[in-house]
């Protein structure tokens, strides 16, 4: 049986991966390095900060130190902040999508972005409140594709519940490879959203939808079936 459902955030339930890339573009530019939109869908989107900015360095030959990556954090969160500002960076229905699911059962986050940037969007949403459980990027060692934020989710999923939650009574909503990966790794059975993939791209989900509007609770119910 469905027992709860976990959301990624960025191109899930937020459109915010546009303004993440152009965050990241600004921040690199001062630093004399080029991003280009291809290159950051293609190869860095998975990634939590830290891992981005760490692989961007490496691959470029710059010896940025970590003291010099938590800078770059720090100057593209704020930038990021600006960018949202005053305007809504939720997709059309997504909040109606999580008020549904969260009436029917607990639901959670599991992120790859900044615990302050997920609540700053779902606060002024009024939608912080449906989240039994927000996993964000400082809250696990390693991010996506490793199951680790899936695996937290799961942990504190259970504890509120009072027992055990097994992993495949759950449903992962992604939108991208590495959240399916990571998601699979765990044990969570997955559905991709087509906002910043095609389906090809996703074909390793249980099941491809193009919006969260379209996604049927029983629907979802059946996939933990067997």
């Amino acid at each position: 049986m469905l027992r709860a459902i976990v959301f990624d955030f960025d191109g899930v339930i937020a459109n915010s991966e546009p303004l993440h890339f152009q965050a990241y573009r600004d921040v690199l530019a001062n630093e004399g390095v080029t991003l280009s939109e291809r290159d950051y869908y293609d190869r860095y989107l998975g990634y939590d900060d830290a891992g981005a900015f760490r692989n961007i360095g490496v691959e470029r030959g710059l010896a940025w130190t970590r003291e010099h990556i938590e800078s770059l954090i720090a100057r593209k969160a704020n930038t990021l902040e600006a960018l949202e500002r005053d305007v809504s960076v939720l997709f059309p229905g997504a909040a109606d999508a999580v008020r549904r699911a969260s009436a029917a059962m607990p639901i959670a986050i599991a992120s790859g972005a900044r615990g302050d940037e997920i609540r700053r969007v779902l606060d002024r949403e009024d939608l912080t409140r449906c989240f039994t459980a927000i996993v964000a990027a400082e809250d696990t060692a390693v991010s996506k594709p490793a199951p680790d934020p899936y695996l937290r989710a799961l942990a504190l999923l259970a504890d509120a519940a009072g027992g055990r939650l097994a992993a495949r009574d759950c449903v992962a909503i992604e939108d991208s490879r590495w959240g399916l990966e990571s998601a699979r790794a765990a044990g969570l059975r997955t559905v991709a959203v087509t906002n910043t993939y095609g389906q090809s791209t996703l074909s390793m989900a249980d099941l491809v939808v193009v919006s969260l509007d379209a996604i049927d609770l029983d629907v979802l119910a059946r996939l933990c079936i067997g």
